[in-house]
């Protein structure tokens, strides 16, 4: 793991700011996207969230629908599974 030597304080409401430098190593959109926690030991873990689609997993190119990610793959499944009903 490499060190930043960037030090934040956690404020009163228990935030702590993820510096620029960071988030745009990342591609990070502020009010976009996400991140995963997870800790380890005494490690807090952060991780860019990806989406994965609801049937595979994959993270191929997806859209959201109805609230769940379906990859393109999964999309031509399903519509090539319609003439069968």
């Amino acid at each position: 793991m490499k060190s930043t030597g960037m030090v934040r304080a956690v404020d009163k409401m228990g935030r702590v700011v993820i510096p620029k430098e960071i988030r745009s190593q990342l591609q990070v959109e502020n009010d976009v996207d996400s991140f995963e926690i997870y800790m380890d030991g005494d490690k807090v873990i952060l991780k860019k969230y990806n989406p994965t689609c609801i049937f595979c997993g994959g993270l191929d190119e997806s859209v959201n629908f109805h609230d769940y990610t379906v990859c393109k793959t999964c999309i031509e499944k399903l519509n090539s599974m319609k003439d069968t009903i």
